[in-house]
C-alpha cells in the first residue's frame, strides 16, 4: 500500500521560536521527524513550509520541500495546499506528521496509513492509547476520544469522557477501571480529496468551544476511524525542557 507523509513545519512558535530548526543530538528537529517518516515505509516524504530558513536546512539534508502560503492558520490548511501543489489524486493517503514529533514511532505512522486504507468509508484515521490515571482523565490538555463498536469516532473532548456517573465526582475523579478511557494521539491519515472539502467548511461551534479541529469533521458527517496505537508515542516538543528530554532519550538510545 502506497502512502505519502507530509510534515507541516513553520518557524514561528510562541513558546519555542524556530522550533523545527532547534538542534537535538546534533541534528535539527525536523530532520529527526523526516527520518521517522522514511522509516515508516512511505513512498514519499515532503516537508511543507512557508519559511526559507526551514526549506534551506531541509534541502541540505536531502528532503523534498514544498513552499506554502504564509497565511495559513493551521497545519491542516498547510497540508491541503501542499496536496494541491503536489497534484495528489483524491484517493491518495496522506499522513500528517507534525514537525515537532521527533520520536514518533515509525510503526505508528505506518499503522495509521494502513488503518485508513482498510476503512474505505472513512475520510480520516487517527489513533489512541488507554488512559489509566485519574489525573489524565481530568486533565484538559489530554484530549479524550470515545468511539463506536466498529471504531468510528463519536466525539473528542478535553472533558472526562466517557463519564462514569457512579464513580466520578466533580471535585475528585476516580475511574472505576471497568470502562477504558482513551487518549487521542494527534496523528492523522487523510484521503487527499477530503482535505479539499475540509478547508471549505467554516469552524463549527463545538470545535471553537473545545479548540479541537477534528470536531469539524464529525460536525460535517464525515467518518474518523480510531485504532489503538501499536506503540505509545512519546510527547512532542513544545518547550525547551521537552527538547532537552528528547535529546537525552535519543542520546541514550544511540549509546
Amino acid at each position: 500500500m502506497d502512502f505519502r507523509v507530509i510534515i507541516p513545519a513553520r518557524y514561528d512558535s510562541k513558546r519555542l521560536p524556530g522550533k523545527p530548526l532547534l538542534a537535538i543530538a546534533g541534528k535539527p528537529m525536523v530532520q529527526h521527524v523526516h527520518e521517522r517518516a522514511f522509516e515508516s515505509g512511505a513512498t514519499d516524504v515532503v516537508i511543507a513550509t512557508d519559511d526559507e530558513r526551514i526549506a534551506r536546512v531541509a534541502r541540505g539534508f536531502g528532503a523534498r520541500v514544498v513552499m506554502t502560503s504564509t497565511e495559513h492558520h493551521s497545519g491542516t490548511d498547510r497540508l491541503a495546499e501542499a496536496v494541491t501543489l503536489l497534484g495528489c489524486e483524491d484517493n491518495e493517503i496522506i499522513v500528517n506528521l507534525q514537525g515537532d514529533e521527533p520520536l514518533m514511532p515509525a510503526a505508528v505512522i505506518t499503522q495509521v496509513a494502513h488503518d485508513l486504507h482498510a476503512h474505505a468509508d472513512a475520510s480520516v484515521a487517527t489513533l489512541c492509547t488507554p488512559i489509566h490515571t485519574a489525573e489524565d482523565v481530568s486533565n484538559p490538555n489530554v484530549v479524550k476520544v470515545v468511539f463506536s463498536k466498529k471504531g468510528y469516532a463519536l466525539y473528542f473532548s478535553r472533558a472526562p469522557i466517557a463519564w462514569e456517573r457512579e464513580h466520578f465526582r466533580v471535585s475528585h475523579f476516580r475511574p472505576s477501571g471497568h470502562h477504558m478511557h482513551y487518549r487521542h494521539i494527534g496523528l492523522y491519515a487523510y484521503r487527499a480529496g477530503f482535505l479539499g472539502r475540509y478547508i471549505t467548511w467554516p469552524v463549527c461551534d463545538m470545535e471553537e468551544m473545545e479548540v479541537l479541529e477534528q470536531l469539524r469533521v464529525l460536525w460535517n458527517d464525515e467518518k474518523i476511524h480510531v485504532s489503538e496505537a501499536a506503540a505509545i508515542p512519546p510527547p512532542g516538543v513544545d518547550t525547551e525542557e521537552e527538547r532537552l528530554r528528547v535529546e537525552r532519550l535519543i542520546e541514550e538510545f544511540q549509546s
